[in-house]
């Protein structure tokens, strides 16, 4: 891995995190095109680690929210929210290993994905409700079987997923965003936590040297690019919608296919 491979990676990161079209989907293919071994393990683990710099970025924004302490019923929500995820990511460790490793199998599930972009809008967009206070134990638990969708099926989006269970649940297109963002903190914590915690058993040295460097270098980019695409996600959202994010999915997963089809990638 070169440090050139290693900022585009990252900026990618930043980029995609936060929305609905799959920030897994897109490090991995951008590693493809970049030529970068399909084993290579240091590989995997940069991609899973430097989501942490975006989860800083979450907590930088809205900071006055996410670290309001005298609100715990707030920190109580996004753990049951997040306890579905905890449970059947555990479960499905191997299945979701399986499914990263296949571009293809990706890809169409970014495509397919698209079509339902789409309609989003149509189906749930019918509330203004922007109070947090107002998302219950029970919403949030939905709002997480909703995240399921994007562990059980890679390239699917977690962004996309969570926002969608949201306005489900009657939120706010913006409040089903925040609410994703802030679920994202405990989601993506926990894995980083265990990708590197994995890295270490298989090789200590997977942490020292160039790879730590890259490690710091990268989340330090994801956290400023994904500062950027919050800001610009929440304001396309609110007035427009996720329509545009839907063709993108469908153009997207449509050339790659091709791509793939005709041994390009």
């Amino acid at each position: 891995m070169t440090y050139l491979q290693a900022i585009v990676i990252a900026i990618i990161e930043g980029l995609t995190e936060f929305l609905p079209i799959s920030s897994t989907y897109h490090m991995k293919l951008t590693s493809v095109i970049m030529g970068i071994k399909d084993n290579d393990e240091f590989i995997k683990l940069f991609i899973e680690s430097i989501q942490f710099g975006a989860i800083i970025s979450v907590i930088v924004l809205y900071w006055r929210k996410f670290l309001d302490f005298t609100k715990l019923s707030f920190y109580y929500k996004i753990i049951v929210a997040f306890v579905p995820a905890a449970i059947v990511g555990f479960l499905l460790k191997k299945h979701i290993e399986k499914v990263l490793g296949d571009l293809l199998i990706m890809t169409i599930i970014t495509f397919l994905g698209g079509f339902l972009l789409l309609f989003v809008d149509k189906w749930f967009n019918k509330s203004d409700d922007d109070n947090i206070d107002n998302v219950t134990y029970k919403k949030s638990f939905f709002i997480g079987i909703y995240q399921l969708l994007a562990i059980v099926f890679p390239g699917f989006s977690r962004s996309f997923a969570t926002i969608m269970g949201g306005m489900q649940q009657k939120l706010s297109r913006k409040l089903a965003a925040e609410f994703s963002f802030f679920l994202a903190v405990p989601t993506l914590a926990g894995a980083f936590v265990l990708s590197i915690w994995d890295a270490h058993k298989k090789n200590p040295e997977f942490l020292t040297g160039n790879n730590l460097t890259f490690i710091i270098l990268g989340n330090i980019i994801a956290f400023i690019v994904a500062m950027l695409a919050i800001k610009g996600f929440i304001a396309i959202l609110t007035k427009y919608g996720f329509k545009a994010f839907g063709y993108y999915r469908i153009i997207m997963g449509a050339i790659v296919i091709l791509l793939i089809a005709f041994h390009v990638i």
